[in-house]
């Protein structure tokens, strides 16, 4: 799906829960009965597109114009955290559209819940994951031969504790599309960006890895499915 269609259709679905989180307001006052909170979990891939979080600085890119265009990049200036990261073929994108009210409102706990779905899932193949002091997303520990490698970034936006964007999760991307940015600006010689399918030495059937992250979702903010 084309990142700008995606990121309208999340915004209309933030419109619809933040309306009825509001209506709901005024039927407790009124003493009515409440509508029901709806959730989504958006799962999707995304033609080659470069995004910069509203924190980040475009120096992070390290393509103009004519290049974008001639390598088939679009670039978009979002409203999410963090800095600049590649979304592609490949990739599971995940966009939580959740009422925290509903779940717990912390946005720390909200994060490291995102990122315990993906290391959860990585388990299951094998790879073992940790979290990176000072940094979001998921990474695995450095070895002999490698440094320590980020495996999915994460990058949100709340309001009125309404969740939008989410997790890039890399399972069969072109990871040589990461060479043309500075990796949510992390500019350390001893961190790079790795995939399931490099960590494993074979492609992954990334309709199984989502299969996986739905059940770790469900599990892990205690929900279920419609």
């Amino acid at each position: 799906m084309d990142y700008q269609q995606a990121w309208d259709y999340q915004t209309v679905l933030h419109r619809e829960l933040v309306d009825r989180k509001l209506r709901n307001r005024d039927h407790r006052k009124n003493g009515e009965e409440e509508e029901e909170q709806q959730h989504y979990l958006l799962f999707c891939e995304h033609p080659p597109v470069y995004t910069l979080g509203k924190t980040g600085s475009v120096d992070n890119l390290l393509l103009n114009e004519q290049q974008l265009d001639d390598g088939g990049f679009t670039f978009y200036k979002i409203n999410r955290g963090g800095d600049i990261t590649y979304h592609g073929p490949g990739q599971v994108v995940g966009y939580p559209i959740f009422d925290l009210d509903c779940f717990f409102t912390d946005v720390h706990k909200y994060v490291r819940f995102l990122e315990e779905a993906v290391m959860r899932t990585l388990a299951e193949y094998g790879i073992e994951s940790y979290r990176e002091k000072g940094f979001t997303g998921v990474w695995l520990a450095a070895t002999d031969s490698k440094p320590k490698r980020k495996i999915c970034a994460i990058g949100v936006h709340l309001s009125r504790w309404v969740s939008m964007h989410g997790f890039a999760f890399n399972v069969n991307p072109s990871l040589d599309h990461f060479d043309n940015i500075i990796p949510c600006g992390i500019q350390d010689q001893d961190k790079d960006v790795t995939s399931m399918s490099k960590e494993l030495n074979r492609p992954v059937d990334i309709e199984e890895v989502k299969q996986k992250l739905k059940a770790h979702y469900a599990e892990i903010f205690e929900f279920e499915y419609l």
